[in-house]
């Protein structure tokens, strides 16, 4: 067997016809020896989810003391024992106990398979799943689900697709003319439909990804190849989505490395431009202070310029003077001309040769500057031409990361639609 088996059955206090009441479903699952003479050799359950049988059954008859509805008109009243209060629905799967007891890959399959089912309870009814469990006393690996009604008259039909598709179209009552007959088999239509679509949102969610099929192969008038084949096309279908999850895992993987990748580009990024701003601040600054030194260069040169004027315009005074002296009687002229000259000289000497000197020590620090000023702004614009080929760079790198994340992103796996007829049938 590897085809999908789920069933749903409701329970009331007082029990069917064949005495079957919450109390004696409670029992059952506990393993209560009255109830469970069907079973060889009975073993405690395994809760898979929630609470315990005992918890169940308490908070079950709890609720069901107080419990209340009110007719059209009139007050409210305790509901009746004859009420359906509590739903449970029965998940087996096609392995045996003896297979995952011996197989620990079948043992991984159907904890895989009791995963998405309990999953799915939860989907369709919430915190009303109060409790799931396993029987491993039996022959096949299956689940038991308990699902009690939170509403005042723990309505458990309302829990029932089917019943409460059929209840809508007897409410709405009669159309074009029909009679009672036809509304009550336009009901059961209603009632099938609901059923359908509720065995294939488990079909989609759970027993595709498990492998298993829709329906069996009887039910189908299947030959043994169609159903091997279907089996076979069944299996092929769960080793693909097991292959795509395994590839969307890798994808994310990938896609979040690659996104930590990229954050260092840009933080790296981010930095080289703080560093290339810093470094062109710099050039810009070097660049100003090379100027301003340039032109206190240029100003001292002038300075300097105007103060040899100076001793040029002392010298033809000098040289005026000389000429003046050289009409004097020739003793005379003589020792004249020499103090004369001796006394211009030493004029000349005392008031120049302190500020040549400091113009010529002005002149030599301001040329050193401006060599030093120089070769800075030489410096800092090669830095700042690194800078900008290792933003390029940088760039070119983050472009190819980006190619490379969406050549790795896998297309989302497609499902195939269920099988349109219901397999109803019911292991304990």
């Amino acid at each position: 067997m590897a085809f999908q088996f789920i069933h749903m059955t409701a329970y009331s206090r007082k029990g069917d016809g064949k005495g079957r009441s919450t109390s004696y479903v409670f029992n059952e699952a506990r393993r209560d020896p009255a109830a469970s003479i069907h079973v060889s050799n009975p073993s405690s359950p395994v809760v898979v989810y929630g609470s315990t049988i005992d918890e169940v059954e308490a908070r079950h008859d709890a609720a069901a003391d107080v419990a209340t509805t009110t007719p059209k008109g009139g007050k409210p009243r305790k509901i009746q024992k004859t009420q359906h209060t509590l739903m449970t629905v029965v998940a087996s799967h096609p392995l045996t106990m003896e297979e995952v007891r011996a197989d620990p890959d079948k043992r991984r399959e159907a904890e895989e398979w009791e995963k998405r089912t309990v999953a799915w309870l939860r989907s369709q009814y919430g915190d009303k799943v109060v409790s799931v469990i396993r029987h491993e006393d039996e022959s096949h690996y299956h689940l038991h689900a308990y699902i009690v009604p939170d509403d005042l008259a723990m309505r458990a039909a309302a829990l029932h697709p089917g019943q409460v598709a059929k209840a809508a179209v007897m409410a709405a009552g009669p159309v074009d003319g029909e009679d009672i007959k036809a509304l009550n088999k336009r009901g059961d239509q209603a009632y099938r439909a609901a059923m359908r679509a509720w065995q294939d949102s488990y079909h989609e969610t759970v027993a595709i990804p498990c492998g298993l099929t829709r329906l069996g192969p009887q039910r189908r008038r299947l030959t043994r190849a169609e159903w091997q084949a279907e089996q076979t096309q069944a299996q092929a279908l769960r080793t693909t989505l097991d292959r795509a999850r395994e590839v969307k895992r890798k994808g994310e993987s990938f896609v979040a490395a690659t996104k930590e990748d990229v954050a260092a580009l840009k933080a790296e990024a981010t930095a080289a431009q703080a560093e290339a701003a810093r470094q062109m601040e710099a050039a810009k600054t070097a660049r100003e202070a090379a100027l301003a030194a340039q032109d206190k260069a240029v100003a001292e040169q002038r300075k300097a310029r105007s103060m040899m004027a100076r001793v040029r315009q002392e010298a033809a005074r000098v040289r005026e003077a000389t000429a003046r002296l050289q009409r004097l009687p020739g003793a005379l002229r003589s020792v004249f001309d020499g103090f004369r000259r001796s006394k211009v000289a030493a004029r000349i000497r005392a008031a120049v040769e302190s500020e040549m000197e400091a113009l010529r020590r002005t002149a030599a620090d301001a040329t050193d500057r401006a060599s030093a000023a120089s070769a800075a702004l030489r410096e800092a614009e090669a830095r700042a031409k690194n800078l900008r080929q290792n933003l390029t760079e940088t760039g070119r790198d983050l472009a190819t990361a980006r190619r490379e994340l969406a050549a790795f992103r896998p297309p989302e796996p497609e499902q195939t639609p269920g099988i349109s007829t219901p397999a109803l049938r019911r292991r304990s």
